[in-house]
């Protein structure tokens, strides 16, 4: 609701690794450290929390759906162990080559987010790991800052939006619960 407020989540290399064989099962899908106390505490200073996220290996045939389900829940299963909420997650099945306005860095699942959530994009942080997601939550007017884990390292190379740049999400959710 509008007054609520949001933050939005990359989901492979902000919370959990990431590996460009894709998180195909729950097996694969291991939490970064502190990446859950980071998501507790942003809900303890009253965020809620959207994971937006890039699922090609869906597209792709390498991901299936029950098992992408399945990493989803594991996620909110440990998450709520902390005592945290993931409010919604959005995905885009789509290939980098397919022209979807869902696939990031289009701007499709933040307008989506906002619209469902009835939240206002431009009072929102968005953080992510790699250039696409910096590009899109700046398209969408959010707040973009990056993290060094996962592909973060592509963004401090060729950092065009000048965005802040933190070791980890929990360092980044220290940044905002500071202010």
């Amino acid at each position: 609701m509008i007054g609520d407020k949001y933050i939005i989540l990359d989901r492979d290399g902000v919370i959990n690794y990431d590996t460009q064989d894709f998180i195909k099962t729950p097996d694969e899908w291991k939490p970064l450290p502190g990446s859950l106390r980071a998501i507790k505490k942003l809900c303890d200073y009253g965020y809620q929390i959207v994971i937006i996220t890039n699922q090609s290996g869906i597209g792709r045939g390498l991901i299936k759906p029950d098992d992408f389900l399945a990493i989803n829940n594991k996620l909110f299963t440990e998450v709520e162990k902390v005592g945290g909420q993931i409010s919604s997650i959005l995905y885009s099945p789509s290939l980098p080559n397919e022209d979807s306005i869902y696939r990031k860095p289009n701007i499709g699942m933040f307008l989506e987010a906002s619209k469902r959530l009835n939240f206002d994009l431009s009072a929102c942080y968005s953080i992510g790991d790699s250039p696409r997601d910096i590009e899109a939550s700046v398209n969408a007017q959010c707040i973009p800052m990056g993290v060094l884990t996962g592909n973060g390292k592509k963004i401090k190379s060729n950092n065009i939006y000048n965005v802040q740049l933190f070791k980890n999400l929990d360092a980044a959710v220290d940044y905002i619960t500071s202010k």
